[in-house]
């Protein structure tokens, strides 16, 4: 009962949040989880025997976001489309230099560490803070830059959270063949088959029926009633542009085998650390990082999706009913 009361206060706090909150703000509000998820990974690198380097960690979480919410500002300004070119080129050029900056952040404060045999392992597991949560998180204010992101990135999390509660739950009904006891005895393959086939079935749906969905959207007035539909010039007047069957197939599959394989990846991490939940701030659902562990994995593939193609079917037109 926590859980599902839990689930229901959230998600729409999220689905506001996203195509509500102005860019700066939703920034800052990912940051504030990015964060809350930083904390509980460091609690399970200590609980792992390391000595996690927390405030360059956090650090360099808020320098990364800070990027977006600067960006964000300027971008709501009126500015000419030159010079906002400029800017976001070099945001993605910071974006891209922390990382590349941050070990040698990391490994010169761990010089400081006694035994001096510390220095490697806590450099290493407090540096991965950033790819595993930075890098991924900031993959939501980055695709709500693009035409429709904020539509894309809900298709993307109602694939993901579609095949996780068919893998909850069918699991725990029909499982029987374990897949990786050794890391998450609960999860069994008819769970897993029962989470790729929801995420097909969710995915398939959400992109047939995009333009009703959208037109849903502004007449609830999430979306501007004069904004975007999922459609293109034709003969003969505006028809819908439904993304091929394959392409949505694929998208499903991946995005759903990304996050199964990031719910495994933080099992792993908590097993070998020997606790059950990361946190307990969520009522019946553990921790913040147990709640976007599946996520973590699956927008950087939602990205990729996109920027390949996908985001084709998210160009911005008029409206038309």
């Amino acid at each position: 009962m926590k859980r599902v009361l839990t689930a229901v206060i959230l998600i729409p706090i999220v689905v506001l949040a996203l195509f509500k909150a102005p860019l700066w703000l939703f920034s800052l509000l990912v940051l504030g989880v990015a964060l809350l998820a930083a904390r509980e990974y460091f609690d399970i690198a200590e609980a792992s025997g390391f000595r996690p380097m927390r405030d360059l960690g956090y650090a360099l979480l808020v320098c990364e976001f800070a990027i977006f919410i600067f960006f964000s500002i300027y971008k709501d300004s009126h500015i000419e489309v030159r010079e906002f070119g400029v800017l976001m080129g070099f945001g993605l050029f910071l974006v891209f230099l922390l990382p590349l900056a941050s070990p040698f952040l990391f490994l010169t404060t761990g010089l400081r560490r006694d035994p001096l045999s510390q220095t490697l392992p806590d450099a290493a597991v407090s540096f991965m803070v950033y790819p595993y949560i930075g890098a991924t998180t900031v993959c939501l204010p980055l695709l709500r830059l693009f035409p429709n992101g904020a539509v894309y990135l809900l298709f993307t999390m109602l694939t993901v959270w579609a095949g996780d509660i068919a893998g909850l739950y069918i699991g725990r009904a029909v499982g029987e063949r374990k897949v990786a006891p050794r890391i998450s005895p609960g999860k069994t393959r008819e769970g897993c088959a029962a989470s790729l086939f929801g995420a097909i079935i969710v995915a398939s749906l959400l992109f047939h029926f995009a333009n009703s969905i959208q037109h849903l959207l502004a007449q609830t007035h999430l979306i501007s009633s004069s904004g975007s539909v999922l459609s293109s010039p034709s003969v003969g007047g505006l028809n819908p542009r439904v993304a091929p069957f394959w392409r949505v197939l694929l998208f499903a599959i991946c995005i759903n085998l990304a996050a199964q394989l990031g719910d495994l990846v933080e099992s792993a991490l908590k097993r070998g650390a020997g606790v059950k939940d990361s946190g307990s701030l969520l009522p019946g659902h553990g921790g913040v990082l147990d709640r976007i562990d599946a996520l973590l994995f699956a927008l950087p593939v939602g990205l990729i999706f996109y920027v390949a193609g996908m985001g084709r079917y998210f160009s911005y037109l008029p409206y038309v009913p």
